[in-house]
């Protein structure tokens, strides 16, 4: 196996914001005076687009009042934004990528708050491409993947994409990638094994050691 392009997730791949993102979603439906949803129904919407996740996470909220719920959601995710950092051994794995792979970023965030927080981490540079979920079709949908491969002139082969969601990897074999997927960030081992991934890694020190050997 040879990769050229390396297509990382950000939230629960890059960032440790699974948690923190769950916690905001828990609080904006407290406030939004809607029935609490479980933390694992909350952990699933990580990666998905902003209607498909409210539908999932809060399915008795009417569309009319989704900026509403987003306010709240919003207020809460800046307060603990600064809380978020890379997993350890992330900064130094993609610096090493950045030398020998092209870089690019598919994510469920906003293209403002991924500029906010690349800009903030210090990270731009180092992804020739992204796209975001209000700039496309989002996850598991393959746009995202298809348009970085188009932009970037990669073929399916020559691109691997990495997440923790099995969003992220329904948008892979959607779009004819190979993908691995990482157990430290949003979904469990099992739901992520189910999608087919070549492989799952409990760390970011493993990723880059499979990474080093096959990419």
């Amino acid at each position: 196996m040879s990769y050229r392009l390396l297509v990382f997730d950000w939230d629960g791949t890059i960032i440790d914001s699974a948690s923190a993102i769950v916690d905001c979603i828990v609080e904006a439906a407290r406030d939004s005076g809607l029935e609490i949803p479980p933390r694992e129904r909350a952990a699933h919407t990580i990666g998905l687009g902003l209607h498909d996740a409210l539908r999932f996470a809060v399915p008795d909220l009417p569309a009319e009042r989704y900026p509403e719920f987003v306010a709240n959601y919003r207020k809460h995710f800046l307060a603990r934004q600064d809380t978020m950092q890379l997993f350890a051994g992330m900064r130094e794995l993609l610096d090493g990528l950045s030398k020998t792979h092209r870089l690019a970023i598919a994510t469920g965030k906003s293209r403002r708050g991924l500029d906010r927080a690349l800009e903030a981490g210090g990270l731009k540079a180092l992804f020739t491409a992204s796209r975001c979920a209000d700039e496309t079709n989002p996850k598991p949908h393959p746009a995202m993947l298809l348009e970085l491969m188009d932009q970037l002139n990669h073929s399916r082969a020559e691109t691997l994409m990495i997440g923790d969601t099995s969003h992220d990897l329904e948008m892979a074999r959607a779009a004819g990638v190979d993908a691995l997927a990482v157990t430290y960030g949003a979904h469990n081992e099992e739901g992520l094994r189910a999608c087919a991934p070549l492989e799952c890694f409990p760390s970011v020190a493993g990723l880059g050691e499979w990474l080093k050997r096959n990419a």
